[in-house]
């Protein structure tokens, strides 16, 4: 098929995707919010990053992605970097070093091969490890959050408990009507409550704001701080979680759309980065939690992150920087449940492990014909939840990948020692085949 065709074929999925079902596919292509709202107004206030240009760039990465893959696949924030951007209060040039230097190491993991290699050579325990890993860590980070700001009535009267409480009962009624917009209802909600609170503090409503582009050129320190500090800890994570994860995930969710392979997500997280953070723009990828967030919330095609793409140009030509206080009374709550939500959306994604629906086992079925013993899906779900656990505990995706790997490893050492203890005839006639 050739790239014209698959293009249009994709072209006419998410316009009858979209023509289907338009309040379900607005509706997910707010699903990740609680993830980008959050971060981006930290790094705006900190100067670290132009609201503006994140705006115009990510809304363009948006439209480009929909119509490239045609799944909801997000563009995110890298999390590590902000992280420790926001911790460790580094310049704006410190950022851009740390994104230009993750996105330079995938685009030679991308075109080098590594990248398939690894895909092939990583067990799927471990990579649903990593799934459910990250579900349970949105969870444990949103409730976390909403325990440290939020109790009954504080911080004010739009952010509290009682709010988070009616957000839930809106998320648990939706599974009775699983097509109402419960994200759009959710954002439309907290933008009036915002406005509200800014109106009612005295400050101005967002203005028209003319867009200037400048370079962000990093200097020499800038470099090394950025990509020792911040851009050393996000390569794991981005490789694990927003190329290997999301791709698996993407095909457990939407199996009836073609797949991205890890090449083609690897060459879209450089490209991005390549080019925005040389401007500005806050260094980005494409996470699992943020397809689980917008699946969650009724997004099936590429369609839902091509409107997400234009109301993000539409604000950052507008309106840009002027947006920043808007956004920062956006009521904690509503954000923690979306959060929360995505993260179940992900963690559930484990309960395929031993399933028809796991690539591995629909392989290995067609082959062998039969189901796995109940010992292999004893061991199959020590290595998951080994990676998961080690993972949240050390907050790092690396440390859970290597624990699971290690996991994974020892069983297939015992069950190769078993195998050679249980037949020392084979044993002898392979050593007699090894013989000049």
């Amino acid at each position: 098929m050739t790239t014209r065709s698959r293009l249009q074929r994709l072209a006419a999925h998410n316009l009858s995707t979209f023509r289907r079902q338009p309040w379900s596919e607005i509706s997910g292509s707010l699903g990740d919010l609680g993830t980008f709202l959050p971060i981006v107004i930290a790094l705006t206030e900190g100067h670290q990053i132009s609201l503006t240009t994140t705006l115009i760039f990510t809304g363009v990465y948006n439209i480009l992605t929909g119509a490239f893959f045609g799944i909801p696949l997000p563009v995110q924030p890298m999390k590590a970097i902000a992280a420790v951007v926001i911790f460790n209060q580094l310049t704006a040039g410190e950022t851009a070093a740390a994104g230009i230097f993750v996105s330079s190491c995938i685009l030679f993991f991308s075109v080098s091969g590594l990248l398939t290699w690894s895909t092939r050579c990583i067990p799927i325990p471990v990579v649903k490890g990593i799934q459910v890993g990250a579900g349970l860590s949105l969870i444990i980070a949103a409730g976390e959050n909403a325990l440290f700001w939020l109790s009954w009535t504080t911080p004010n009267w739009a952010d509290n408990y009682l709010w988070m409480a009616l957000a839930f009962l809106g998320l648990f009624a939706v599974n009775l009507r699983p097509r109402t917009p419960y994200a759009l209802i959710v954002f439309l909600v907290g933008i009036v409550i915002a406005m509200i609170r800014v109106v009612r503090k005295g400050h101005n409503l967002p203005g028209f704001r003319l867009w200037r582009p400048y370079v962000q050129a990093p200097s020499g320190n800038e470099w090394k701080t950025g990509i020792l500090d911040a851009g050393v800890g996000q390569l794991p994570l981005t490789t694990l979680n927003s190329i290997v994860a999301v791709t698996h995930l993407a095909a457990d969710l939407l199996p009836e759309i073609e797949t991205p392979s890890v090449t083609a997500i690897g060459l879209s997280v450089a490209a991005m980065n390549l080019i925005g953070c040389w401007f500005g723009a806050m260094p980005v990828c494409h996470g699992s939690g943020g397809l689980a967030a917008q699946y969650r919330f009724g997004a099936r095609s590429g369609a839902s992150i091509i409107f997400l793409g234009l109301l993000k140009l539409l604000l950052g030509i507008t309106f840009g920087e002027s947006l920043t206080h808007l956004l920062r009374k956006f009521p904690l709550a509503l954000l923690s449940v979306m959060i929360i939500a995505a993260g179940l959306e992900l963690a559930s994604v484990g309960e395929s492990l031993n399933t028809a629906r796991a690539r591995d086992l629909g392989k290995e079925e067609s082959t062998r014909g039969g189901d796995i013993t109940d010992e292999e899906k004893k061991r199959r779900w020590t290595v998951m939840l080994v990676t998961a656990g080690l993972l949240i505990a050390f907050k790092n995706d690396a440390v859970g990948f290597l624990a699971g790997m290690c996991c994974h490893w020892s069983f297939e050492l015992a069950s190769f020692l078993t195998r050679r203890h249980a037949d020392p005839l084979q044993n002898a006639e392979e050593s007699e085949s090894l013989l000049p």
